[in-house]
C-alpha cells in the first residue's frame, strides 16, 4: 500500500491540472474527502477542478470550497483525475465515466469489493472513511495539515463513523480526528452544523416517514419508507433523508435495518444497514448494489409491495 502511496505522490509532483469526482448522491465522506483533496492540491499549487453529479446537500456547504463544486465537466484536458468513494466506476455518474481527456486516473476506496478501474488503485476496506485515504496521501507527502484541509477530513471521518458510534471506528479513525482537532478544529462547532442545524421540512418528512415502521423476523430486522407522497406533502426531496435508516437501527434487538426510498413510480433506493453481526453487502449484492458490512445499498424495480417482497425474502432467509 505504501508503494501505491508513493506513486500517487509521483502524479501529483508530475502534473499540474487535476479533476476530482466521487459519487451520485454525495455524502460526508465523499464531500469532505473531495474537498480536502482540492484544498490539499490547490495549497501545493495546483489547479483543480471538482465535479459532482448531484449538488452537495446543504449540510455540508459550510465546507470550505463547497462553491467551487461544478456539476459539468469543464471541456479540456487533465493531466489526472481522482474518483473518491464510489465502490463502482458507473456511480461517478455517466458525464464523469465517458469523458476522456484525462490522462493519469487514481482511485481511492474503502468500500468491499471495489473495482481496480484506476491505473493506481489506494483501495482499503479498513480505513474508516476514504477521508482517511486522502490524509495518508497528504501526510506521506509531507505536507503539514492546515485548518481548511483538516476540517474537511474531520467532517469526512465523523460521518462516515457515525459520530464515531459505528463499528468502522478504529483507532486511525480516532487518532485523525485528534490530529485534526490539533489544527483548531473545534468539535463542537462542527457537531452543531452537522446536528443542530436541521431544517424544520426535515423533521415534517420524518413525521411521514416514522409511522411506515415494519419489524420483521421476530425484531431482527425493521424498515421505514419514504413515497413520491411524502415529498409532494412535505415540499421537500431525498436530500433531507439521510440518517433516516438509524432510526429502525436504533431498535432493541434489531440486527438489519432497511430503508425503502421511492425514486420513481417502479423503481426504488433500497438502503441496509447492520450492527455489525450481519453483512448487509451481501444482501445489495443480490439485488445488483454493493457496499460495505455494515452499510449497503441497491436499486430495486417494481411496486412497493413486490420491492419489499424481494427485499424481505433475501433479509429473512439470512435471519433465520
Amino acid at each position: 500500500m505504501n508503494e501505491v502511496i508513493q506513486g500517487i505522490i509521483s502524479v501529483i509532483r508530475a502534473n499540474s491540472s487535476f479533476l476530482i469526482t466521487s459519487h451520485e448522491g454525495p455524502d460526508g465522506d465523499a464531500v469532505g474527502s473531495s474537498l480536502a483533496l482540492a484544498s490539499f492540491l490547490r495549497k501545493i499549487g495546483k489547479e483543480v477542478c471538482i465535479h459532482l453529479r448531484d449538488q452537495i446537500p446543504e449540510l455540508y456547504v459550510f465546507l470550505p470550497g463547497a462553491d467551487s463544486v461544478v456539476h459539468h465537466i469543464p471541456d479540456r484536458d487533465f493531466d489526472a483525475a481522482f474518483v473518491l468513494d464510489v465502490g463502482e466506476f458507473r456511480r461517478a455518474g455517466e458525464e464523469f465515466c465517458t469523458f476522456k481527456r484525462i490522462g493519469t486516473l487514481v482511485n481511492l476506496d474503502h468500500h468491499l469489493g471495489c473495482d481496480n478501474f484506476g491505473d493506481y488503485n489506494l483501495i482499503d476496506p479498513q480505513a474508516s472513511a476514504t477521508g482517511v485515504l486522502v490524509c495518508r496521501i497528504i501526510s506521506a507527502f509531507g505536507y503539514p495539515m492546515d485548518r481548511e484541509t483538516a476540517l474537511c477530513l474531520y467532517v469526512s471521518i465523523i460521518t462516515d463513523t457515525g459520530s464515531f458510534r459505528y463499528s468502522n471506528a478504529n483507532p486511525e479513525a480516532f487518532a485523525i480526528a485528534g490530529e485534526m482537532v490539533g489544527c483548531g478544529i473545534n468539535a463542537w462547532d462542527v457537531a452543531e452544523q452537522l446536528y443542530e442545524n436541521q431544517p424544520r421540512k426535515r423533521l415534517e418528512l420524518l413525521a411521514k416517514c416514522l409511522p411506515t415502521l415494519e419489524v420483521l423476523n421476530n425484531g431482527l430486522a425493521a424498515s421505514v419508507t419514504i413515497t413520491l407522497d411524502m415529498y409532494a406533502v412535505t415540499g421537500e426531496d431525498s436530500e433531507l433523508t439521510d440518517g433516516f435508516i438509524n432510526y429502525p437501527r436504533s431498535i432493541r434487538g434489531v440486527e438489519v435495518a432497511i430503508f425503502f426510498r421511492q425514486m420513481t413510480e417502479q423503481r426504488y433506493k433500497v438502503g441496509f444497514r447492520s450492527k455489525g453481526k450481519i453483512n448487509v453487502a451481501g444482501f445489495a449484492a443480490q439485488l445488483g448494489g454493493g457496499g460495505h458490512h455494515n452499510a449497503a445499498g441497491c436499486t430495486v424495480d417494481g411496486t412497493l409491495d413486490e420491492v419489499k417482497s424481494k427485499v424481505y425474502g433475501i433479509v429473512k432467509s439470512a435471519l433465520c
